[in-house]
């Protein structure tokens, strides 16, 4: 515990550095201090709401040493699911390569037809991420989230494929932007997106929309105290602002990942890694309401009233966030595995290092007894 002279010391020194500081947040309210005359309120607009969402990695890894088994599992806030898998950081990629095509070469998942129509056949060629052989050299495990990203990917390339009955907004699980992708793969992917949404309406005469909301983003971290003393979306009605593209540059260290087609049209470098354009939008009808950041398909980002008024009343009844998506909640309900669920998979993890040990399996037994970390005790 800090003494009272170490106190004093202490708030002085943060009061100097603030003082000291006060330029940056002057900056700062420059910045965003045009937003103010940009803001726009959202009217109400009703269309079917979905959304996919894949399983917490950090909710749904199995731990037993030496093994770390994770879950891939993603569904939709209908239940469906589409996509069950188990790996771990040990798996070898040349096997996860043979379980997206068949013998004869034909994609048999949904991670293998995205591989397929961007012509790749190996995840090696698909992302930088997943490892090389080297031996005697520990394996990253992060390349696992990264698998887990492109299934999820690669399932809502697919649904944009489906037939859908009514006029439907599809709202994903964070930002449209990714950097996973080898090369100009994801600039590919976000064509052949703007394809199939494309054919839905020659074909079938129904809209699909596409947008991704996050909890979080550095464009307002960084800007958050700034938009208060401004009035940024302080508003007593749901509204929303477009967020200028230097303004997200400014907010990333990685400028990349705010350079969007309007940027490569300038003549800088191609856009890689950005599938959206940037709103902040306030779904609730009080000024202290919370604001979230959501992406807006490129493509469809002229059409952000439409979009941000179909996802105002799904926000609406957000429940037990209140004001955030309800079809981003109910699918990440039906995503999590826990309690009896997680239980039995944890289950059939002991039942799979059993049946490997052969002779030894009782010692399994008196091991599953012993107190894995008995330092925890000193809590209670």
């Amino acid at each position: 515990m800090l003494d009272p002279a170490s106190q004093a010391e202490l708030k002085e020194a943060i009061i100097d550095c603030i003082s000291t500081d006060q330029g940056e947040l002057d900056a700062l309210r420059e910045e965003i201090r045009p937003l103010k005359s940009a803001m726009r309120r959202i009217q109400p607009r009703t269309a079917t709401s979905i959304s996919l969402v894949g399983t917490d990695g950090g909710n749904n890894q199995l731990r037993f040493d030496p093994f770390l088994i994770q879950l891939v599992r993603v569904v939709d806030s209908s239940n469906n699911e589409y996509c069950l898998d188990v790996i771990s950081p040990t798996t070898p990629i040349a096997k996860l390569d043979r379980r997206q095509f068949n013998n004869d070469g034909k994609p048999c998942t949904l991670l293998g037809e995205m591989m397929a129509y961007l012509g790749v056949m190996s995840l090696q060629d698909l992302s930088p991420v997943f490892p090389r052989p080297e031996k005697n050299k520990p394996v990253s495990p992060s390349w696992v989230q990264v698998y887990r990203e492109l299934v999820e990917w690669a399932i809502l390339f697919s649904i944009l494929k489906k037939d859908f009955g009514t006029d439907t907004l599809i709202v994903c699980d964070g930002l449209l932007r990714t950097k996973v992708f080898s090369g100009d793969l994801f600039q590919r992917l976000r064509q052949g997106m703007e394809e199939r949404i494309e054919t839905q309406w020659a074909k079938n005469r129904r809209r699909v929309y596409l947008a991704g909301v996050a909890k979080h983003s550095k464009v307002l971290s960084r800007y958050r105290l700034a938009m208060a003393l401004e009035g940024v979306l302080q508003t007593d009605y749901p509204a929303y602002v477009e967020v200028p593209r230097d303004v997200e540059e400014k907010a990333y260290i990685w400028s990349e990942f705010a350079r969007g087609d309007d940027r490569a049209g300038e003549g800088g470098e191609i856009n890689k890694f950005v599938g959206g354009k940037m709103f902040l939008v306030k779904f609730g009808a009080h000024r202290c309401d919370p604001v979230w950041p959501v992406d807006i398909f490129e493509p469809q980002k002229d059409k952000a009233q439409e979009i941000l008024g179909y996802m105002l009343a799904d926000a609406i009844n957000g429940f037990p966030v209140p004001y955030y998506p309800r079809c981003l909640q109910k699918a990440h309900e039906n995503a999590a595995l826990v309690d009896f669920d997680f239980d039995i998979l944890q289950d059939f993890i002991y039942e799979g290092v059993r049946s490997s040990l052969g002779g030894d399996a009782g010692i399994l037994d008196a091991f599953q007894l012993q107190d894995a970390d008995p330092a925890q005790h000193r809590y209670g």
